[in-house]
């Protein structure tokens, strides 16, 4: 049994439900001088669009699936992504 939940926990995979653009992602930051946000969008415009956030971190994320993937977390990775 234990292999087996090993395996399920290795191979699951988290996935972001509906559509997200970068326009979605300035409303949602409109407002926040925080330089995390800052630094996000940046990076996002960089990057061209949002795609290459959710694939990392869905990526990234796939890690805590066994702590839990939380508030802390998700701003650690993004930051993360942000600084990339």
């Amino acid at each position: 049994m234990n292999q087996l939940i090993r395996y399920l926990l290795d191979n699951m995979y988290l996935d972001f439900q509906g559509e997200i653009s970068l326009d979605t992602v300035r409303q949602f930051l409109r407002g926040d001088e925080s330089r995390e946000a800052k630094a996000l969008l940046q990076k996002l415009i960089e990057d061209k669009g949002v795609d290459d956030l959710l694939i990392t971190l869905a990526d990234c994320c796939k890690e805590h699936l066994r702590t839990g993937v939380n508030d802390e977390v998700l701003r650690e990775q993004l930051s993360v992504y942000s600084d990339s």
